[in-house]
């Protein structure tokens, strides 16, 4: 990143950014090029003053790219569930078999809690034995075995994902 204050100034005095420079800035977070208080500054900024839909659909794609893309398609069918966190994030413990019992794979990439409430993977991993870190050849196969695997973000699985969302809960 080049320029890591212009890019947040941007932001900051209610700017849009460029689908390209949004890209170029969450790879330099995510290589370790831009420190954790510049990611934070910016993040406050698009909370307050928001993100259109083109950068919107940068960022997702930034924090996407960021890591390996996987291609389930030779499974079959497949679906997801994210939660938004809160009360109802026990529904992923739930609705991932049975939609998987239906005979829809369901390869899910869970988070953790934010602040005072736990998240999937901590639901998880409170079950002694249970892994939420598996290498891509364990995902498969799991995947094409039972139909579902819940595992969290790694360094092959949106790094810049989980670099932010780590982020965002000391912020």
């Amino acid at each position: 990143m080049t320029d890591a204050r212009a890019f947040l100034r941007e932001k900051r005095e209610g700017r849009s950014h460029r689908p390209e420079a949004l890209r170029r800035f969450i790879d330099a977070y995510a290589r370790g090029e831009v420190p954790d208080y510049q990611a934070s500054a910016w993040l406050m900024a698009a909370f307050l003053n928001g993100l259109n839909d083109e950068e919107t659909d940068a960022l997702t794609a930034a924090l996407l790219h960021s890591g390996r893309v996987f291609d389930w398609s030779a499974i079959g069918p497949t679906a997801d569930k994210h939660s938004t966190g809160g009360v109802g994030d026990k529904v992923s413990l739930i609705l991932a078999p049975l939609v998987a019992a239906c005979g829809v794979a369901v390869p899910m990439v869970s988070g953790r809690g934010l602040g005072h409430t736990g998240g999937t993977l901590d639901k998880l991993e409170s079950i002694p034995g249970f892994r939420t870190r598996l290498s891509p050849d364990e995902m498969r196969r799991q995947l094409e075995r039972i139909g579902v695997v819940m595992v969290g973000q790694g360094p092959d699985l949106a790094p810049a994902d989980g670099k932010l969302y780590a982020l965002r809960d000391v912020t």
